[in-house]
């Protein structure tokens, strides 16, 4: 599952986080995801640390993207639910030309942006994987040099199985999109206009993705549009995908 929640700090009005934090929650436990992107996610006791307290079945690992603005303290955090996997070894790197610096702004970038990976044991099949997740910036230069970015890591995994969670902030027929999906597979490879703007939107922008590397199938994948009347989770969907391994 990835879900960009929408920053707690945003001015949204009656779409602040403080009205639908609990209707975001109840998507997360609605899907009950073994593996989570989250983007957006503030680190403090109102959102990162509501989301932390209420998913404790979940290794949650954040970092703060950095830099000198407000939202410095921003996360794209990944989860792993416990009863499922065991946490190998987990890390980050930023998007940019020097990625181990932390905070790192390259290219047009209008924020450091980071991308964040589990390496993991999936206990049923007792086999290995990475799961990484990210949020790209919406700058077209840093969006086309990030992918770049992201593929050479992937491929420094010696052909390791991958699912890449993330808001890209870009549409499918762009570069972006080429860049990834010519080294791993589009689970829900359509155009549901995942950035919604609390119902304004329902066309044009599926910018939120779930790749995959060959070593698995899909079985099943779809945009959860809930809302209750007219209060949403959040500005974006949730893209959901139900994955095997391939035999």
């Amino acid at each position: 599952m990835t879900f960009n929640i929408r920053m707690g700090l945003a001015n949204d009005g009656m779409n602040h986080w403080r009205y639908r934090k609990s209707l975001a929650l109840g998507r997360i436990n609605a899907f009950k995801p073994d593996l989570l992107g989250i983007q957006e996610c503030y680190d403090d006791e109102a959102q990162a640390g509501f989301l932390q307290q209420h998913l404790a079945g979940y290794e949650f690992y954040g970092v703060q993207r950095g830099g000198h603005s407000g939202a410095a303290m921003e996360m794209a955090p990944a989860l792993v639910n416990k009863s499922s996997f065991r946490v190998l070894e987990s890390g980050c790197f930023w998007l940019s030309e020097t990625p181990r610096q932390a905070a790192s702004l390259s290219w047009d970038a209008a924020f450091p942006r980071t991308c964040l990976w589990f390496r993991l044991w999936h206990l049923d099949t007792r086999k290995e994987l990475i799961f990484l997740n990210t949020h790209f910036d919406y700058q077209p230069v840093a969006m086309v040099e990030s992918a770049k970015v992201l593929r050479a890591w992937i491929r420094e995994q010696a052909n390791m199985p991958l699912i890449v969670n993330g808001d890209f902030n870009a549409d499918k027929q762009s570069e972006t999109y080429r860049i990834l999906t010519g080294q791993l597979v589009d689970v829900h490879p359509n155009d549901d206009s995942t950035f919604h703007d609390y119902g304004r939107i329902d066309k044009g922008c599926p910018i939120d993705w779930i790749l995959m590397s060959a070593h698995f199938e899909i079985k099943s994948s779809r945009m959860d549009c809930y809302h209750e009347n007219n209060l949403y989770p959040s500005d974006h969907y949730p893209l959901l995908g139900i994955l095997d391994w391939k035999a």
